[in-house]
């Protein structure tokens, strides 16, 4: 039965305002859908090069050199510029950000596909890979800005869908594309057939996602903090350069840029402190006193090391090893993405009631099927092994859609709306970073055993997949540290009360 108030309030309401509440929340909805259709495309690009890497070698005549720098080159300036953008649509306009960020990674992508040698791909992929870097953190961003409480989480939960679906159906949708234009210039396709969409939706995103607020409500948000950017930046580089330039760069010497890097960020740590009293930093320091984000960004940073890794050696063994067409191989971690997708939705509506727990059962599922994977090929290694690693594939999907997303919603739930984009900004790097440092850590075991006149392709895999398991365990220890540290605030909350 409705109550008297509720039935008041109703007769209070104005007419028509129901209405005018659907509408809003459906125009919200599709802003969250153009936002996730442009953060698919640049994050999809992170993935679906591997599979054209030998066509784009072929149609270029490219170089070793070449070939590592189309896939770094994205990561680095990817990884570059995710914090000062998602700082400079905090302070400016996220809609203005976004946009000229969807803009140039549409130019950026009809470049790429256009390229006519290795240094003009080289160029445009470390261009697109800008571009992505300035539109991704802008999504979270505007998940803050647009939705609260459970929708939030909703939200979340297709954003985690989206960065799993991402990471997983490239390999898939690379082969298919290759396979339908051709060895020849099929991998032109691999970037072009982002030129379509990104067309597409540039207007439907100026017409569908919220302006900027008045500027008197963004005072004190509008300094850029330059010299922070400067210092993060190179910190930035300096770290990711030796792991991403791992299989071209054999110098021992390269590892002498871990302690710069240490001394970039320390010294960049220290300039926020400072410029954080007079001014709004580039990052604020206060967020990492919050525990959830904290946790959630260590969490974020180790998980995809291992996770992203397994990508990796996985195509990397069917292809070499095995002798699979880019189609086979990426039809062979369908099962991941499927069961990925899926779950981060459910996820999503779960989290607001399970916390950090559904984290951790989420981490359980990911070591369970890797394991299994890496079983499977020991048991079943052979032309066969795509079937044999189906289902153990299909469980780890579950579970990490159960990380990601969750993980999204508990990291940034906290985080002030004012600081979403530099915030969110900072959990993705930590995502750049652990998928670099993994597939160099993980890749390094695998081709240790994938070398010399007689690889052998199996054990490479199942020692590569061992390894990333390990960096799941670790993620998954600081979930459960951070469920324990929960647990226990909450039970001495009642004391305090």
């Amino acid at each position: 039965m409705t109550s008297q108030p509720s039935r008041d309030a109703e007769k209070q309401q104005p007419p028509g305002s129901t209405a005018v509440c659907g509408r809003a929340q459906t125009r919200r909805w599709r802003a969250l859908t153009v936002c996730l259709v442009a953060g698919f495309m640049t994050l999809l690009d992170v993935s679906i090069v591997n599979v054209a890497l030998p066509t784009v070698r072929a149609g270029l005549h490219m170089s070793d050199s070449g070939l590592q720098w189309v896939l770094s080159g994205y990561a680095l300036a990817f990884g570059l510029v995710l914090v000062p953008s998602g700082r400079l649509g905090d302070a400016r306009s996220r809609r203005a950000v976004f946009l000229a960020g969807l803009a140039l990674f549409t130019a950026a992508s009809a470049l790429a596909g256009a390229a006519q040698d290795q240094e003009w791909l080289v160029l445009a992929r470390l261009f697109q890979g800008a571009a992505g870097g300035v539109l991704v953190p802008q999504v979270s961003g505007f998940i803050q800005t647009l939705f609260q409480g459970a929708e939030r989480g909703r939200a979340f939960g297709a954003l985690g869908a989206t960065i799993g679906l991402s990471t997983a159906v490239g390999p898939l949708l690379g082969g298919v594309l290759i396979h339908l234009f051709g060895p020849q210039d099929g991998w032109r396709w691999v970037f072009l057939v982002n030129l379509p969409i990104g067309v597409a939706a540039l207007p439907i995103a100026y017409r569908l996602l919220p302006p900027p607020r008045p500027t008197a409500e963004r005072a004190g948000h509008r300094d850029f903090d330059p010299v922070g950017v400067l210092l993060l930046g190179a910190g930035t580089v300096a770290l990711l350069l030796p792991f991403v330039q791992q299989q071209q760069w054999h110098s021992p010497a390269r590892w002498l840029l871990l302690p710069v890097a240490a001394v970039l960020l320390a010294v960049f740590v220290g300039w926020e402190r400072h410029y954080g009293r007079r001014r709004e930093p580039l990052v604020s320091m206060a967020l990492f006193t919050v525990r959830p984000y904290a946790a959630g960004v260590l969490l974020s940073l180790v998980y995809f090391a291992g996770f992203t890794a397994v990508f990796f050696i996985f195509t990397l063994y069917l292809q070499a090893g095995l002798h699979y067409s880019a189609l086979a191989a990426g039809l062979a971690v369908t099962p991941f993405a499927v069961g990925s997708g899926v779950s981060a939705a459910v996820g999503g509506r779960l989290v607001s009631r399970l916390g950090r727990r559904l984290v951790v059962a989420g981490l359980v599922l990911v070591l369970l099927g890797l394991l299994a994977s890496a079983l499977a090929v020991q048991l079943w290694s052979g032309p066969s092994v795509a079937w044999t690693t189906l289902g153990p594939l299909l469980v780890a999907g579950v579970g990490s859609g159960l990380v990601i997303s969750p993980n999204q919603t508990l990291t940034l739930q906290h985080v002030p709306i004012a600081r979403a984009g530099s915030a969110g900004g900072v959990l993705q790097t930590a995502q750049r970073v652990g998928s670099a440092v993994g597939i160099a850590l993980v890749g390094s075991v695998f081709f240790a055993h994938a070398a010399g006149r007689h690889p052998d392709w199996a054990l490479a895999f199942q020692l590569g997949d061992t390894v990333a398991s390990g960096l799941v365990l670790a993620a998954l220890l600081v979930a459960l540290a951070d469920e324990w540290a929960n647990r226990r605030e909450n039970a001495e909350q009642p004391r305090a009360g």
